[in-house]
């Protein structure tokens, strides 16, 4: 399958979650800006896969991750963070969003679960009251984005 076939508007995953749903099939949303990726990407996507049938994976677009992690951000452009994801095995669509939550993508999907990493509570969870349930994945540790950055930066430095 072309990767480029995952990656895809709204209302293509709206008709996709209508034809899961005829099917009784469970559907799984996890969301992020996955701006470098890292293996701890890797573990919670399978993760959140293993959870369904089928994973939608919300991509805040440029402008989205610019106003979350500031000006120096993203490193890689959103087309480019949504094509290395839909070849991921475990993500069966892509859909780029420009809130800076997915809260309009959860509402109108409604999956039946709802992952989020560790580091979230419940209470936390953008949407949660739209989905069937929140699982939460444990991260692996000492693996972030941030912490890439941040070694990047120091190599940059010496």
């Amino acid at each position: 399958m072309r990767t480029a076939v995952k990656i895809i508007t709204l209302k293509k995953a709206l008709a996709l979650r209508a034809a899961l749903k005829r099917r009784g099939a469970k559907a799984v949303f996890t969301n992020g800006c996955f701006d470098l990726l890292h293996a701890g990407h890797i573990v919670s996507l399978e993760k959140a896969r293993s959870l369904g049938d089928f994973l939608f994976l919300g991509l805040n677009s440029d402008a989205s991750v610019r106003r979350l992690k500031g000006p120096s951000r993203p490193f890689n452009k959103a087309a480019d963070r949504a094509a290395v994801l839909a070849a991921l095995q475990a993500v069966d669509a892509v859909i780029i969003f420009a809130e800076d939550t997915p809260l309009k993508l959860i509402k109108a999907l409604r999956p039946d679960i709802l992952a989020k990493g560790a580091d979230y509570t419940n209470g936390k969870v953008v949407g949660a009251e739209f989905a069937g349930r929140v699982a939460l994945i444990p991260l692996l540790k000492g693996r972030s984005t941030t912490a890439l950055a941040g070694k990047l930066r120091k190599t940059r430095l010496h």
